[in-house]
């Protein structure tokens, strides 16, 4: 939706519908859970878990997770638990796991995460838990060779979603805007460029870049036309020969009123009753 009722895109808009061994003398009891089969997952149900582990909006915005499937190792020296499940959702500050029995509040556990060859391992704290559904573990000391693989991890979890969102009817409208994108200090060279959107949606857009980015970079994106800025990131690059790379970016924070411009709901299709023929 457009910010006040009474405002009009500024442009006519171009709809396109695409189709170990414990140090301790503590035992260990196993508990093995039973995960469901593996469910195909559809681009409508592709999206950030945001509600499944710390229910806190602050942990939401500045942790957005994302749906993620691997094998988990949950282990409580101190209660002599072991749990073998899996992870249904990432982000970088945590990840929730499917359980039937969820560990207390406060419990410290060692997390082991698999998913094909990579690994990996942290300290974690139960922060939130629900019988019958699973507990949500938040981690405080990840080793620093740890964190490249929860970077990939989320960058990889991250792309998967903006491409389902792509492919969805109605989630992105074909107009070209004027945009000014500007490197953050810390995230790589220094840049500063003009340029303009291919696609864009109420959680991102497709811009044509010339200078280098790499997927999880994060830059400014400025609106030209309104002045407005906010802070995005890289989420898919496609490259073709002869011409601007093309880089898909999400918003840090969801911001639907960005672009002034009222998106088709998402049911929308050619028979839709507000579609209009000429």
């Amino acid at each position: 939706m457009t910010q006040g009722a009474s405002e009009e895109p500024a442009n006519r808009v171009e709809i396109r519908v695409e189709n170990e061994n414990a140090s301790s003398s503590v035992e260990i009891r196993e508990i093995t859970e039973n995960p469901p089969s593996p469910v195909a997952m559809s681009a409508d149900t592709e999206k950030p878990a945001l509600d499944s582990a710390v229910p806190t909006g602050a942990d939401r915005r500045a942790h957005p997770r994302y749906a993620f499937v691997a094998a988990i190792e949950v282990v409580a020296p101190e209660l002599g638990a072991r749990i073998k499940t899996r992870v249904r959702d990432l982000s970088q500050q945590g990840c929730f796991v499917d359980t039937d029995r969820p560990l207390a509040l406060g419990t410290t556990t060692d997390v082991r995460i698999t998913k094909g060859e990579k690994l990996f391992e942290a300290r974690a704290r139960v922060v939130y838990n629900q019988t019958g559904k699973g507990m949500g573990l938040m981690f405080h000391a990840v080793e620093p060779e740890q964190l490249g693989t929860l970077d990939t991890w989320i960058a990889e979890s991250r792309e998967t979603l903006w491409l389902a969102a792509n492919r969805r009817r109605s989630q992105r409208v074909l107009m070209k805007i004027p945009v000014r994108v500007s490197s953050q200090a810390g995230t790589g060279p220094l840049f500063e460029e003009e340029t303009h959107t291919l696609a864009i949606s109420a959680h991102g857009a497709l811009i044509v870049v010339a200078a280098p980015v790499y997927r999880g970079q994060r830059f400014t994106l400025s609106n030209v036309q309104t002045k407005a800025a906010l802070e995005c990131v890289v989420v898919h690059i496609e490259k073709f020969p002869g011409e601007q790379t093309q880089v898909g970016v999400e918003f840090m924070l969801p911001n639907p009123t960005f672009w002034r411009v009222a998106f088709p709901p998402k049911d929308w299709t050619p028979r839709h009753p507000d579609a209009k023929t000429g």
